[in-house]
């Protein structure tokens, strides 16, 4: 089976986790610091915290923006169901809002509709790796204390109005899982333009606790005294996985580029195949490409993707709409409240992209593609 997405792994990869094996640290230890350094010159300076994984972050974005009981934290329903899960798990109350035409990411104006006096975040998605329209969220807040963040899973290195994704937003997450446009493995980054914000995001994915005598309550303690004065979790990130991280992240231009290529290939070879509607790029945009989702119309989309996986070609669909799980169903969510995200979703099929795919199996999806549209048996490989 041709996966929808896979890691890309060298030996220098290989190397560097090694060398890490070798040495006196495995978990917290230099290689935390400069993977966050490293981090940093792909969001214009802005500092970033290392967590274990990408749902970590957005729990611990949550968590430094001070969101609990009572508040509410408007989410795109256009995701995975960790950006409102994590949300729910501090007490808050989700608000979905829908998402724009084209891009699917989190819109302006219906996420204006959905601010009140108790927001505390509203929550953007730069799904397939666009970035949402940051300059238009901003006066969604206007009148608010709410903060905004960016939810860049997919979006790493990409650009708005030629600015890094990692300084559009209040807050912005990363996720490192393999699929993703570098790994670590598991893996995830919450970056935060106030340096209070980021400090809560340190402590908080290490327990909460205190280790500076001057902020310490009872400092006189002893020299092994540390104190939690909030609570937070272990979601710390290991020096091997940061070493792994640090030598993705040298190649991430070449994965960004590799993936644009792709993407141009698949505008080419599918741009005259009727039935389907390819993905949109807004002028000001230049996305990292974590997907390439394409519509099939017709309500022809299970027939395509039966057909398709038949044919050994991984699609995926990404996503159900996070208010139609089971889980915000029974808290309430009805479906009928987004109907531009689940519009999208009754069409939407990601076919492989990955800086791995060759040429050759690139072919293969658009003619299985092709031959699955047109009902006709889908070509073996070769």
């Amino acid at each position: 089976m041709l996966p929808y997405g896979r890691q890309s792994i060298v030996e220098e990869d290989v190397a560097a986790v090694a060398e890490v094996l070798r040495g006196d640290w495995l978990t917290t230890g230099p290689q935390v610091a400069a993977f966050e350094d490293d981090l940093a010159g792909w969001t214009g300076g802005v500092g970033c915290a290392v967590v274990s994984n990408g749902t970590a972050a957005l729990h611990t974005a949550y968590a430094a923006a001070g969101v609990g009981p009572g508040d509410e934290v408007v989410v795109s329903p256009m995701t995975f169901a960790a950006t409102a899960s994590t949300a729910v798990a501090l007490g808050a109350t989700v608000v979905f809002a829908d998402v724009e035409e084209e891009t699917f990411t989190l819109d302006p104006a219906a996420a204006a509709a959905a601010v009140t006096s108790r927001t505390k975040v509203v929550s953007a998605v730069d799904y397939a790796g666009h970035p949402a329209d940051y300059d238009a969220l901003r006066p969604a807040l206007a009148g608010s204390d709410a903060l905004l963040l960016a939810d860049a899973a997919h979006s790493i290195g990409a650009r708005y109005h030629d600015r890094p994704v990692g300084s559009l937003a209040d807050l912005t997450t990363f996720s490192f899982f393999p699929t993703k446009n570098l790994t670590t493995a598991e893996g995830g980054a919450v970056a935060a333009t106030d340096p209070a914000v980021l400090e809560r995001a340190r402590r908080f994915r290490n327990h909460g606790l205190v280790r500076d005598r001057a902020e310490q309550r009872r400092p006189d303690e002893g020299g092994w005294h540390q104190e939690v004065h909030a609570f937070g979790l272990n979601y710390r990130l290991p020096d091997v996985l940061c070493a792994l991280g640090r030598s993705q992240l040298r190649r991430l231009g070449d994965f960004l580029a590799a993936r644009e290529r792709l993407v141009r290939r698949y505008d080419e070879a599918l741009a005259d195949l009727d039935g389907v509607l390819l993905p949109a790029r807004r002028a000001w945009a230049r996305p990292a490409w974590h997907l390439y989702p394409i519509r099939v119309l017709d309500g022809r989309r299970r027939e395509v993707y039966d057909r398709m996986r038949a044919a050994g070609i991984g699609v995926q669909v990404n996503y159900l709409p996070v208010h139609w799980h089971p889980a915000f169903a029974d808290l309430g969510y009805r479906r009928g409240s987004c109907p531009v995200a689940e519009t999208f979703y009754a069409q939407q099929l990601s076919l492989p992209l990955y800086p791995g795919l060759a040429d050759a199996d690139q072919d293969r999806v658009v003619d299985a593609l092709t031959a699955a549209l047109r009902g006709a048996p889908a070509p073996s490989a070769a």
